[in-house]
């Protein structure tokens, strides 16, 4: 894996699907796996916890966070998904108001007394709940500073959590603050949503050399579970080379699902449902029951 990207030369542009003896050939350039079917659950507990990060905003991190979680939930995991991002958009995406909330992960991480099953809250998808988040959370990466293993902090109060879902995802803030340090710190995984645009593409670099540096100093467990392209447009010549140079660059740590550019997603986020529930035939949906398989596929023991 390398840490810069190939702009220097252009690249042809990855054609449209097309049928293969190896199986048909995705938007990524490279033949579409055979996912297994995810093996049953036979108890809960011991959750994988992964952050999505990406230090821009607006590539979809908070609508992957959702519809994954949503699309794992129905293969029979428990999943918590945290919101870690003081604009609160993961609550909004799930119908909270984040200005009514009595308590938040804010009190979670900085109030002693204040426990995880008092903050969270279930959501409208069977075995899925949220820590819900709300400006409060923009506070605590001031307060941090003052504590000792400051960068623990959220690992900590997980913990229980830890003991009693099967997936844990956090939704991280656009930036590579206090906060991310905290949720990269808390994480085994980073799944990176990324935006099949040029500038998107920029950031990488900087994102996984703060990676690295966690790694290297906090959490030596610390992996790219992979790199996910969203709001792909393959009728534009653009975005098909914008996904060729990420392979380039990222191999096969680039998942072959990749989500497409829909309306579908602001609708059903407008519903404060996952894309899943909301319309559950649409292609939105059927990428993240895939994006679900393929990571399940992906992690040891799953």
């Amino acid at each position: 894996m390398t840490d810069h990207l190939p702009f220097e030369t252009a690249s042809p542009a990855v054609g449209p699907s097309v049928a293969t003896e190896a199986g048909t050939m995705g938007p990524t350039g490279r033949p579409m796996p055979v996912l297994p079917e995810p093996k049953p659950v036979t108890h809960h507990g011991g959750a994988r916890v992964v952050a999505m990060c990406n230090q821009k905003g607006g590539v979809g991190k908070t609508t992957t966070t959702i519809n994954l979680g949503a699309a794992l939930a129905e293969l029979g995991r428990t999943v918590l998904l945290v919101d870690f991002d003081p604009q609160g958009s993961l609550s909004v995406g799930l119908g909270l108001n984040p200005h009514e909330l009595d308590l938040s992960i804010y009190n979670l991480l900085m109030q002693s007394d204040v426990t995880l099953d008092e903050v969270v809250v279930e959501t409208g998808v069977e075995g899925m709940d949220l820590l819900p988040s709300n400006i409060d959370l923009s506070a605590a990466e001031v307060q941090l500073v003052q504590e000792v293993a400051r960068e623990q902090t959220l690992a900590r109060v997980l913990r229980p959590a830890v003991e009693r879902y099967d997936v844990i995802l956090i939704d991280c803030q656009p930036s590579l603050g206090l906060l991310t340090v905290n949720a990269l710190t808390a994480a085994d995984s980073v799944i990176v949503p990324l935006e099949c645009e040029y500038f998107a593409l920029r950031g990488v670099a900087l994102l996984k050399t703060t990676i690295d540096k966690v790694a290297e100093r906090l959490n030596p467990r610390l992996v790219i579970d992979g790199v996910l392209g969203t709001m792909y447009d393959g009728r534009t010549l653009h975005g098909r080379e914008v996904m060729e140079r990420l392979v380039q660059a990222w191999g096969d740590t680039v998942f072959h699902t990749v989500i497409r550019r829909t309306v579908k997603f602001s609708d059903s986020t407008v519903a404060g449902e996952p894309i899943t529930t909301y319309a559950s035939r649409s292609t939105g949906a059927e990428s993240y029951r895939q994006l679900a398989k393929e990571v399940l596929a992906r992690w040891p023991g799953a």
